[in-house]
């Protein structure tokens, strides 16, 4: 509604990074009175470039001005409908092949379950609605690739077995809560370690065996690691932090990588709480000195004390230079 003063908003359903960049080029193009004409033809120029198709002549006078005394409303505007149905045409032939498996090609829904499927459909109807409304969050770049990982997760065996589960908070993209354990096939923490002893007499008095994780992603993901804590249960060791925070390298800028997928970071979680032999922390006299000095500082998991630790972290690590865990912090 507020166009032309605002400029057009182009979004895209695919997670096609070539597409993603396509888009973004047209954020490169100043502000004027033909800037939609302008976007418009650079979008046909650079779609029919990446495709290799031929591009229709009258492509090249979209954003040009009529000679005087030769406006002709209907004609312009069948030049531009006759290169927008061509393009229309090329985009459907893409999308009729890239929904045709072929061999060794899978479609990119193919072994997602159909309430999983559900759920993808609603993010992009909200994602839509988002930017009919103005409301856009999140970036291009960011929410494809979340996208990209969601489908990644539902499609995987170990999503699958229940080792772990994902939940959208609020149906948002950008934050979501991984669960470790639970109602699950198979053992999703080492039944030989002391941690899942604890989950199981969790289990008996709270009805709960499973670990709460909370992962929150910027609109520079996956450039930037995602923030992720432990909600629940309270654990001593582990290399959590106060506050819920994680003592990873691994979510640090530095140690960091955009190839790292979701998924691996969940696992690598998963180990690592074994490997630091954390426990359940069930009353504040259980667990020793050290745990009833944190017991004292706060008796439960919240956002800010996980920031707050997870700073701290975060600094030691770039004055040291090299990576140490900070176990005073655990």
């Amino acid at each position: 509604e507020s166009y032309p003063s605002s400029s057009p908003i182009w979004f895209v359903e695919s997670d096609d990074p070539n597409l993603t960049s396509v888009l973004e080029r047209l954020e490169d193009i100043k502000k004027s009175n033909t800037l939609l004409l302008q976007q418009l033809k650079r979008l046909i120029c650079d779609l029919c470039r990446l495709y290799n198709l031929p591009q229709h002549p009258d492509v090249e006078m979209l954003d040009q001005p009529l000679p005087a005394g030769q406006v002709n409303e209907k004609a312009f505007n069948l030049s531009a409908d006759t290169s927008l149905w061509q393009l229309r045409n090329y985009l459907d032939h893409y999308d009729m092949k890239e929904e045709e498996p072929v061999d060794g090609k899978k479609s990119e829904d193919e072994g997602i379950e159909k309430e999983n499927l559900a759920i993808l459909e609603k993010i992009r109807k909200n994602q839509r609605q988002d930017h009919l409304n103005g409301a856009v969050s999140g970036s291009v770049q960011a929410s494809d690739r979340l996208m990209k990982e969601l489908r990644d997760i539902y499609r995987s065996q170990s999503y699958k077995t229940g080792i772990y589960s994902v939940e959208l908070v609020n149906d948002s993209l950008y934050e979501w809560h991984v669960k470790l354990g639970g109602e699950v096939k198979v053992f999703s923490v080492d039944p030989d370690s002391p941690l899942h002893s604890d989950l199981q007499v969790l289990k008996e008095k709270e009805g709960v065996e499973y670990i709460l994780l909370n992962f929150s992603f910027k609109d520079n993901f996956p450039f930037d690691p995602p923030f992720v804590r432990v909600v629940s249960p309270v654990l001593t060791g582990g290399y959590v932090l106060g506050g819920g925070a994680l003592c990873m390298e691994l979510l640090t800028k530095q140690g960091w990588s955009s190839a790292y997928s979701i998924e691996s970071v969940i696992m690598q979680i998963n180990a690592t709480l074994v490997k630091g032999k954390a426990r359940v922390q069930f009353g504040a006299n259980r667990g020793g000195a050290l745990c009833i000095s944190i017991t004292q500082i706060t008796n439960q998991y919240n956002l800010a004390r996980a920031q707050q630790s997870y700073k701290s972290l975060v600094q030691i690590h770039e004055k040291n230079g090299t990576y140490s865990l900070p176990t005073f912090f655990c």
